[in-house]
C-alpha cells in the first residue's frame, strides 16, 4: 500500500508539474487494431461506468445519451488527431513569385485537451516560415495545428509537432510556431489562477538568430486591421 500511495503520488506530479516524455504523441504500437466504431462502443461503456460510480443516474432523460455523445467527440472530433487518416494533406507549390522573406499565419484559434486531467486548452497558434523555394497552402498551416491539437496533448509537444511538420513539408529548417494558450488544468482547478497563460516557442534554421526571430515576434504583436 505504501508502495503503491507513492507511485500514485509521482504520477500525480508528474501531471501538475506539465512534464512530457518526448515529442511524439506517445501510442501503443495497435492504437488503431479496431475500428472508429467498435471505440465509440467501448467508451461509451466506460463513460458510462465512471458517470455510475459518481453516483449519477443514468436513467434521466439528460444523461441517458451522454456516454455515447463523450464516446463520439473522443473518437471523432476532440481526439480526431490521433488518427494518421485524419492527417492534413498539406501539397506544396513552386515559389514561382520568388518570394524570399518570411510568411507569417497569425491568430490561429486552438483548441486542444491537457493529456493529464483531460481538460481544455484554449488559444491562439503563431506559425511562420521562410521559403526554400517551396509554399504551401495558408490554410493548410491552420489545418496542421488543428491535426495536432486534436489529441491528449502538451503544449510543449503541439508546439514541437507543428514546426517538425512544416520542416517536413517545405523541406526547410527556417520554421517557427510560438503558441499562447489558457489551460483549464490551471484556470479551474488545482490553483484557479484564471488570468494566466502558458507561451511555448519553437524556432528552426535562421528563425534561431535574432534579428529573425524579433521580426517574427513583432509581426504576430501587430494588431490586424480589416
Amino acid at each position: 500500500m505504501k508502495i503503491e500511495k507513492i507511485i500514485s503520488e509521482e504520477l500525480d506530479a508528474i501531471g501538475n508539474d506539465h512534464f512530457s516524455t518526448s515529442a511524439a504523441t506517445p501510442l501503443r504500437e495497435d492504437a488503431f487494431k479496431i475500428s472508429k466504431d467498435e471505440k465509440i462502443l467501448l467508451i461509451q461503456e466506460k463513460v458510462k461506468d465512471i458517470l455510475d460510480v459518481l453516483g449519477m443516474d443514468l436513467n434521466d432523460d439528460s444523461l441517458k445519451g451522454t456516454p455515447l455523445r463523450v464516446a463520439k467527440m473522443f473518437v471523432n472530433e476532440i481526439f480526431g488527431g490521433l488518427d494518421p487518416k485524419s492527417k492534413p494533406k498539406a501539397s506544396t507549390f513552386e515559389n514561382s513569385y520568388k518570394y524570399g522573406e518570411m510568411l507569417v499565419e497569425k491568430n490561429i484559434t486552438l483548441y486542444s485537451t491537457c493529456e493529464h486531467h483531460l481538460l481544455p486548452i484554449v488559444g491562439k497558434a503563431h506559425v511562420a516560415y521562410i521559403s526554400n523555394g517551396t509554399v504551401v497552402g495558408l490554410s493548410k498551416m491552420n489545418r496542421i495545428v488543428e491535426y495536432y491539437a486534436k489529441r491528449p496533448q502538451v503544449q510543449e509537444r503541439l508546439t514541437l509537432q507543428v514546426v517538425q511538420e512544416l520542416q517536413n513539408i517545405l523541406n526547410t529548417e527556417d520554421v517557427a510556431c510560438v503558441i499562447d494558450a489558457k489551460h483549464l488544468c490551471v484556470n479551474s482547478r488545482g490553483i484557479s489562477d484564471i488570468a494566466s497563460s502558458t507561451v511555448t516557442s519553437e524556432y528552426g534554421g535562421r528563425f534561431k538568430e535574432e534579428a529573425t526571430r524579433q521580426e517574427f515576434l513583432s509581426y504576430i504583436q501587430l494588431e490586424t486591421q480589416f
